[in-house]
């Protein structure tokens, strides 16, 4: 992402990213650590936040794999 493409995007801050993404805090920062979710930005001393738009990539490539699998034989489950 150039630097351009980072001043269009909008900043979230955890509950907003919780909110977007259905996911706990724990398990945000669990994936995070696990290299399956997008890093925090790093605010101020104290603080963090999120690219909007790569909280909105990471939705939609659960979309997609949801799909993808599910096409392949979920037998009914939302995740395989």
């Amino acid at each position: 992402m150039s630097i351009s493409e980072f001043s269009a995007s909008t900043i979230l801050r955890r509950p907003q990213v919780q909110a977007r993404t259905g996911l706990a805090r724990s398990t945000i920062y669990e994936l995070v650590s696990a290299g399956r979710f997008p890093a925090p930005i790093r605010l101020s001393d104290r603080t963090v936040g999120w690219l909007e738009s790569e909280i909105e990539g990471w939705i939609a490539s659960r979309v997609t794999q949801s799909r993808r699998t599910c096409d392949t034989g979920c037998n009914g489950r939302a995740f395989p």
